[in-house]
């Protein structure tokens, strides 16, 4: 088993993600970046000594399985879990009755089945080390009901949920589980928003700060909980929204 810690990021190659997995890199841990995606030539220029990505998808359970297995094998151990990945969804995942069953189905698998599997494969390791700590990248949205967003706003209230269970039936074992939930980030998945200037100055007069977060940012409590700088900390949801939510 390694002395170094490892962590894997789910949807470790884009956006947050992606700075999650660099973070973490630069902070001495192994990473292992779990995604649907190739890497790109910024990641893919990383000390490979220290990161492996695995191509699969979080919500196959054969694809979980399989990754973490190519974990185990390649660092030896897992000692944290970052829940990343996840989809806000199409233009066919709006208010309720405007949502289809489909687009319905493919936020809650990505959003919570994915967590799910993630954390479910994990878990037994950790157990039998003693010690783990999963992260998952929940959202404000998931505690404050965004409007037309059905499908969004519920899979991330059951994250955040999912996450309190969690801290309740693994402290034992000494794993612990933490959400950090973001406003908005600058990411591609928020890009068809934010490039439009008059849809950008409508958000961002609504954040106290005055503009929205850069994914470094959102890495920055990553890494703050990966760390166990916060080591009696579980159950919890950091939120790093620019002030939004105060109001």
């Amino acid at each position: 088993m390694s002395e170094r810690r490892v962590a894997v990021v789910t949807g470790g190659l884009s956006g947050i993600g992606a700075a999650i997995t660099s973070r973490l890199v630069e902070d001495g841990m192994l990473v292992a970046a779990f995604d649907l995606c190739d890497p790109p030539a910024s990641l893919a220029a990383e000390s490979m000594p220290t990161l492996l990505t695995v191509q699969g998808d979080v919500t196959d359970h054969a694809s979980v399985e399989e990754a973490v297995s190519l974990v185990h094998q390649r660092f030896g151990s897992i000692d944290v879990l970052v829940n990343n990945a996840g989809i806000s969804g199409s233009a066919d995942a709006g208010a309720c009755h405007l949502t289809t069953v489909a687009e319905w189905e493919r936020v809650l698998a990505t959003n919570v089945r994915g967590p799910f599997l993630c954390t479910r494969a994990v878990l037994p390791q950790m157990m039998k080390q003693g010690t783990g700590h999963i992260i998952t990248i929940a959202s404000v949205a998931g505690m404050v009901a965004f409007p037309g967003r059905c499908a969004y706003t519920t899979s991330k209230g059951a994250v955040i949920q999912f996450t309190r269970s969690l801290a309740l039936d693994y402290a034992q074992y000494g794993i612990r589980a933490n959400a950090i939930c973001p406003g908005m980030v600058e990411t591609p998945m928020t890009h068809w928003r934010l490039n439009q200037p008059q849809l950008r100055s409508a958000i961002e007069s609504e954040i106290p700060m005055g503009r929205v977060a850069q994914p470094g940012e959102i890495a920055d409590a990553a890494s703050l909980l990966a760390g166990d700088r916060l080591g009696y900390m579980t159950g919890q949801t950091l939120v790093v929204d620019g002030g939004w939510t105060v109001h």
